[in-house]
């Protein structure tokens, strides 16, 4: 009980996190998808074809870990990677119809989600929350 007390901000991001990652490892989990694989199928529904480096800009994830992740979604076959014809450098990633079929329920799943975190909060509440989040996120960055 201490430690909540003494570190009030940092055990509530961290109780959020953790149940928030909770739910969406629970709901993925029914579609057949694993917790991060679908925030990487959503973006790439919205622009397909983008380059393995504009994706983990767009996610925030380094070199290492997207193309991790991007090859653990090759490998499940829920996207490919090729060479952009322009540059050989660029890796570009596609979702193959399997992945696209799943970019709706990883939708489901994500709206689902918002209506569970969000059916108690006023429209007031929920836009603090998320002014509020925006600046711990950029503090915590900022320090790195």
């Amino acid at each position: 009980m201490q430690v909540i007390q003494q570190f009030p901000i940092n055990f509530a991001v961290f109780s959020m996190a953790r149940s928030h990652r909770g739910l969406a490892a629970h709901l993925l989990r029914e579609v057949g998808l694993f917790t991060g694989q679908e925030i990487m199928l959503m973006q790439l529904g919205e622009q397909d074809g983008q380059s393995q480096q504009s994706l983990g800009r767009t996610m925030r994830l380094d070199h290492s870990t997207i193309t991790k992740s991007v090859r653990r979604l090759e490998e499940s076959g829920l996207v490919t990677r090729s060479k952009s014809p322009k540059d050989g450098r660029v890796t570009l990633v596609t979702l193959t119809e399997n992945g696209r079929q799943l970019v709706d329920k990883a939708v489901a799943v994500w709206t689902k989600m918002e209506e569970v975190a969000s059916q108690d909060l006023s429209e007031q509440e929920r836009e603090l929350l998320i002014s509020i989040s925006q600046k711990i996120s950029s503090n915590l960055e900022g320090f790195l």
